[in-house]
């Protein structure tokens, strides 16, 4: 079953039709069961260790702590979005109020609506590489060289990209279809699910605002605005950036499953910063949506094993960063 079965049209997202070879559907069954004790223990840890890193660093408050923590808070803001992604996807709790309940709340104090997310990354995986995909300005064109590359991370790191990159996950860009036609994501999506975006914006925009007023008003305004903001719109927009290019930049084919999304082997502590929840296994996120994040490395598992991966986009991450940052042939 995907979830293609399991929500109205409009709010689907779609296993890649492209696969001619699937897992046995006991397999696939087996994959996308959900466990709420994983899910809630993977929440847990990710605000423990958050909650532990601004507090050194608020309690210390001096360069050689804060310096350090805002890149790791960087990365745990990060993996915060990647629960969200989750929950997005339907994978977090199977009681639908509490899935998009517990994905408002790690979504929101990132800056993303979850609701308008939700409409946006299902046209990316229903319509990967086409017209239709929101992220192909992300993710196209490379490899564009090294310098180009690095002139936009800097551009991420300056904090000069947050804007475009929170009107994206507030459902912002245009979308030129078949015809030529301008859409934009909440045009192509249940109207239920559109109502819900457009209320779940507002609070987004009124947690940003407020967050700051209470903290000021707690004496803790300035830790909030260098712990948080300054980590939310520098460190997580170069992540952002530099995940979607390894995950989908210079694909060898666009046209199959198993190259047009890329699986980015790396060691465990990297993992933890760059690719949390397991989200490097990209292949066969795309290929099977409906798996848990916590699932995703058996996925890979059986895959390999059936010798699916033999010829797909599987690569250790400095192998991946040198085919995105070469220099464009001409």
């Amino acid at each position: 079953m995907t979830m293609a079965d399991t929500t109205q049209k409009g709010e689907e997202f779609r296993a890649d039709r492209r696969r001619n070879r699937p897992l046995p559907p006991e397999i696939v069954r087996e994959l996308t069961q959900l466990d709420p004790w994983r899910s809630s223990l993977a929440i847990l840890k990710t605000l423990a260790a958050t909650a532990v890193v601004v507090g050194v660093a608020g309690t210390f408050w001096t360069w050689w702590a804060v310096l350090p923590a805002i890149l790791v808070i960087g990365g745990l803001q990060h993996a915060l979005f990647v629960l969200a992604h989750d929950s997005a996807h339907y994978r977090l709790f199977e009681n639908r109020k509490l899935n998009d309940l517990i994905g408002r709340a790690l979504a929101i104090p990132a800056g993303i609506s979850l609701y308008s997310y939700r409409v946006i990354h299902r046209l990316h995986h229903n319509h990967l590489y086409t017209k239709l995909d929101p992220d192909m300005p992300l993710q196209g064109g490379y490899p564009r060289g090294r310098a180009y590359l690095l002139r936009k991370l800097a551009k991420d790191v300056a904090g000069l990209t947050a804007f475009k990159t929170y009107a994206y996950f507030f459902g912002n860009p245009a979308i030129n279809d078949e015809v030529g036609q301008v859409k934009r994501p909440l045009d192509d999506t249940s109207p239920e699910l559109r109502q819900a975006a457009r209320q779940d914006r507002w609070l987004v925009v009124g947690f940003h605002l407020g967050a700051p007023l209470i903290a000021f008003s707690a004496g803790v305004g300035w830790q909030y605005l260098v712990l948080w903001a300054v980590p939310l719109l520098t460190v997580v927009q170069a992540i952002l950036r530099l995940r979607a290019v390894c995950e989908h930049g210079a694909v060898t084919d666009a046209e199959s499953p198993l190259t047009a999304a890329r699986t980015n082997l790396v060691p465990g502590w990297l993992a933890w910063w760059f690719f949390p929840h397991h989200v490097y296994y990209h292949i066969e996120h795309h290929l099977y949506p409906s798996i848990p994040h916590y699932r995703l490395p058996q996925a890979h598992t059986e895959l390999q094993q059936r010798g699916w991966l033999a010829e797909a986009e599987v690569r250790q991450l400095p192998d991946t960063l040198r085919l995105v940052s070469a220099e464009p042939q001409a």
